[in-house]
């Protein structure tokens, strides 16, 4: 309803404004123009309302009504109602001014209307693998040193091992100087790891252990190399060592210049990743994207 019915259900106003106390005319609120949306009362139910300057009232069947005044006195029979101040007096169908300056004749109650929830907004959440802790669309759940999960405002992120860092997706976390840096930059990196020849000498990874003539272990580097008889170079596998011409030879023709063999590394110099992987002295641990160690020279 558009209008608001006024006290003896002869007159109405306006929704928006009010009727005065004696049923007979609007009154406006300051600053309520036509446009403005109009306000409403809800009423205890928390589903019903009522119009601004109107009042909850309870009907008999049990539904709440609105009557057409502020602060109204709810009358007994849960049909009627009266101003502010004023007394119900069913009996002769009025209202009692407690000054007793005028009688004002009894006002009727409409039903009030349902209050119209907001619309709901659909939120998506990425659910954490605790199944409990949700985080906002666009973000990602990494644990927390606390072993709770916390958001990182950056979807498909990389969580950093400290549970409190993230860094962007195609990107590792550099705790040692705060910042993230590019899957690129590791991915060259030659894989970490060593080459045992006996308990206390090892080559790098990629290479082949063999005898120098000194008796000591040097370091071919080939993979799965072929040691040549002089215990000076060395060969790619599937190649034999040729010492008259200096080359390796491929059965078929084909010739290779043979390598010379470098010293192996003492393992104590080594730089230790965990306990299985190191790289050589001088060079640092890197962790590649792949999870396992490289080495930067």
């Amino acid at each position: 309803p558009q209008g608001v019915p006024c006290a003896g259900g002869r007159h109405c106003c306006p929704r928006g404004s009010r009727c005065s106390a004696d049923g007979k005319s609007c009154i406006t609120s300051p600053g309520m123009g036509g446009a403005a949306p109009p306000r409403a009362v809800p009423c205890p139910d928390g589903r019903s309302e009522c119009p601004d300057d109107a009042t909850c009232c309870m009907t008999t069947n049990g539904t709440w009504g609105c009557c057409p005044m502020p602060q109204a006195s709810c009358c007994a029979d849960k049909v009627h109602c009266c101003p502010h101040t004023t007394i119900c007096d069913l009996a002769h169908g009025r209202c009692l001014s407690p000054t007793g300056d005028g009688d004002i004749p009894l006002g009727t109650a409409f039903p009030a209307w349902k209050r119209q929830p907001p619309a709901p907004v659909a939120l998506h959440e990425v659910l954490c693998p605790d199944g409990h802790s949700a985080c906002p669309d666009g973000a990602t759940c990494c644990q927390l040193s606390s072993a709770q999960y916390g958001c990182c405002p950056l979807q498909n992120a990389v969580c950093c091992s400290d549970g409190q860092h993230c860094c962007p997706q195609g990107t590792v976390c550099d705790l040692e100087r705060s910042t993230c840096t590019s899957e690129r930059s590791l991915a060259s990196l030659p894989k970490a790891g060593d080459v045992k020849c006996d308990e206390e000498t090892s080559c790098p990874d990629g290479n082949t252990c063999c005898l120098l003539t000194s008796g000591a272990w040097g370091c071919c580097p080939l993979e799965e190399a072929v040691c040549c008889p002089d215990h000076v170079h060395c060969c790619p596998q599937g190649y034999t060592c040729d010492p008259v011409g200096g080359s390796c030879l491929q059965e078929g023709g084909g010739r290779l210049p043979w390598v010379q063999k470098t010293p192996a590394l003492t393992r104590g110099k080594d730089v230790q990743c965990d306990k299985e992987r190191s790289c050589p002295d001088g060079n640092t641990c890197c962790r590649l994207s792949s999870g396992t160690w490289g080495c930067c020279p």
